[in-house]
């Protein structure tokens, strides 16, 4: 097996909850050594059932120990993982790195080459830097609230925590950049990401609209605000997307669909006509659409070309055999939960890839592990566990 192509990299987790985690985790899957950083009553948000789906699924490929950043000798301890370490993330709110003395300027006297990134609410400074960050609050700021469910429904969050997994890619991200520039300048530096930044530039070209054009989008549904047609269509037996926007696309619909006169007729023939006569045109289509099972339609339209699929459950995606094939759901062996499935990264690479090689740790599995790493004594580990530092 190949050397993980981070593994030369070490990492310490200071974060909770989402954001934060799943920045660390695109590190760990790749082969860092990840330390992640627990309260030793075990007070974490998520870590009182760290058996939870969510809580595996965060904190795999890591090692655990745990440290009370309250007291002094706990920042010592911190202070010395940090001389040896590349990558330090935190998502505390931006003034505790501060109160605790493990802010950047403070552990950039410890090691220059150190990369600390931080994930935040609204930002490190700004009007909002005290307020606390939860997804669904940037998901409403950031706009996109706005711009999902039917039109006219009233504004709604998306299914997935978006603005935290983006954030917390967005980190990583930055992290790498940050490793890659120290290659040149020898030096470390702040990586700092958003909720509300991430959101905003996930918005992406619904932003563009409004920034070029002045345009504020709307709901759109299932439609697809802007390639028409694109969208969700009842069949026999349930429901399928559809995404035949362009003159081309579109005619070979209307094929598939045993429909040359909707590609003729004058209401659809430009884009600019479909966009203005949409709601004709899908209950036009529906109309095809409900009279066949929807996996005669998707074999159909497949085989001319066009883009279509299922609408799946959770349950059918992983039933998928694209799905099964891509690797997607990786398997890992729990030493109370026995064999589960987590999920795996969305990248894959030639010579290298990623792996997951352990469970989440119990809390504190590592502790001993690695402060002896540290060159602390049995003596003096029993010695700070008393005094409840770790």
């Amino acid at each position: 097996m190949p050397r993980l192509p981070l593994a030369r990299f070490k990492v310490i987790d200071l974060t909770r909850v989402r954001a934060g985690p799943t920045a660390v985790r695109q590190l760990a899957d790749w082969g860092a050594d990840v330390i992640k950083v627990e309260n030793p009553e075990g007070t974490d948000a998520l870590a009182s059932d760290r058996d939870n789906p969510d809580f595996q699924n965060l904190h795999r490929n890591k090692r655990s120990i745990t440290l009370n950043l309250k007291t002094p000798e706990g920042v010592e301890i911190l202070k010395k993982l940090v001389r040896t370490a590349d990558v330090l993330v935190e998502n505390y709110r931006p003034d505790v790195k501060f109160r605790l003395g493990i802010d950047y300027a403070t552990l950039r006297e410890v090691n220059p080459r150190l990369v600390y990134a931080s994930i935040s609410g609204f930002g490190q400074d700004g009007p909002y830097r005290d307020r606390p960050g939860f997804d669904q609050i940037a998901q409403g700021m950031g706009g996109l609230m706005s711009i999902t469910g039917l039109p006219g429904q009233g504004p709604v969050r998306a299914g997935i925590p978006i603005a935290d997994l983006t954030a917390g890619i967005f980190a990583a991200q930055g992290i790498l950049i940050a490793l890659l520039e120290r290659e040149v300048s020898g030096e470390g530096q702040w990586v700092q990401s958003s909720l509300l930044a991430a959101q905003i530039a996930m918005l992406d070209f619904q932003a563009a609209r409004w920034l070029i054009g002045k345009e504020v989008p709307g709901q759109a549904g299932n439609n697809h605000p802007t390639s028409i047609p694109t969208g969700v269509f009842a069949t026999a037996d349930g429901h399928i997307n559809i995404a035949a926007s362009g003159q081309t696309m579109f005619r070979r619909l209307c094929e598939a669909l045993d429909a040359p006169e909707l590609a003729e007729n004058p209401a659809y023939k430009t884009d600019k006509d479909r966009s203005r006569n949409r709601d004709a045109l899908n209950a036009a289509i529906e109309a095809i659409t409900r009279t066949r099972a929807s996996a005669e339609w998707i074999k159909r339209l497949n085989e001319v070309g066009v883009p279509c699929g299922p609408i799946y459950r959770i349950d059918e995606v992983f039933a998928d055999p694209q799905v099964r094939h891509i690797g997607i759901a990786a398997p890992v062996t729990h030493p109370r939960l026995g064999r589960i499935e987590l999920v795996g990264q969305a990248i894959q690479m030639s010579r290298t890839n990623w792996e997951i090689r352990s469970a989440t740790p119990e809390l504190g599995e590592h502790t001993d592990m690695v402060l002896k790493e540290l060159g602390y004594g049995d003596s003096e580990i029993a010695d700070l566990r008393a005094r409840k530092i770790i």
